[in-house]
């Protein structure tokens, strides 16, 4: 019997942007909130060849169960409809890189202190209005809470949409102002500032902060090498 890599992919986020493993690639969620967590699935956009992660279906499955969009039974369920179903879980692929590109185009406009472009927030609209009609209210005697709405077979889209819900909670929260877009060359991955003075500039300091002094560093060490091969200024 094939050994179930669950519990293996609900690991503990990795540093470093993300690591291969032979069950599957390990994420690194430093958005802090998912919806921040899918923009980062296209790793290193800006430059001219942008790696992305959501590579298939079974990736878009393993960054839902360890960013906590997915349940271990509700991704075990989609990952085999998506095998039962292999073009409808390619659509359902498509729709969520989409959908993707809607969150970083609506954020990044946000961190940048941009208008939201009028496209993407009608795109966003769209997707929050659809989300939300996956969802119910139930509760008995308890206080009452959202939840999915049943369905005999499991919905290929629930991780757009738990991404979607998310962003319609960022995007009008006291929150949405400390939205930040990594400034590491090539990197624009957008995570919520904590910092108690607002401060913080990358993603990852162990990445891309860490190519950012590098480049410092080259560039100090060039400008006094050519000091001393020109000699001082007279």
């Amino acid at each position: 019997m094939p050994r179930d890599p669950t519990p293996r992919l609900r690991a503990q986020s990795p540093r470093f942007g993300g690591l291969d493993t032979p069950d599957g690639y390990l994420f690194e969620l430093t958005g802090g909130s998912l919806c921040l967590d899918l923009a980062n699935t296209l790793d290193e956009r800006l430059r001219e060849r942008p790696r992305e992660l959501l590579r298939d279906y079974k990736s878009a499955c393993d960054w839902g169960l360890q960013a906590g969009a997915l349940s271990p039974p509700e991704y075990r369920a989609l990952v085999r409809r998506s095998k039962a179903l292999p073009a409808e879980a390619e659509k359902a692929l498509h729709r969520l890189r989409k959908g993707r590109e809607t969150v970083f185009e609506t954020f990044s406009a946000i961190a940048r202190g941009k208008a939201v472009p009028a496209a993407a927030l009608a795109a966003l609209d769209v997707l929050i209005r659809t989300a939300a009609s996956r969802r119910g209210l139930s509760g008995g005697t308890g206080p009452l809470a959202w939840e999915w709405r049943r369905s005999d077979t499991p919905d290929l889209d629930r991780p757009l949409w738990a991404a979607v819900l998310s962003a319609m909670d960022l995007v009008t929260s006291d929150t949405v102002r400390r939205v930040r877009q990594c400034e590491g060359a090539g990197c624009a991955w957008l995570f919520i500032d904590s910092s108690k003075n607002g401060s913080r500039r990358w993603c990852d300091m162990s990445v891309c902060g860490n190519r950012a002094k590098a480049r410092r560093f080259r560039a100090r060490s060039g400008a006094l090498e050519a000091l001393e091969l020109t000699g001082p200024l007279q």
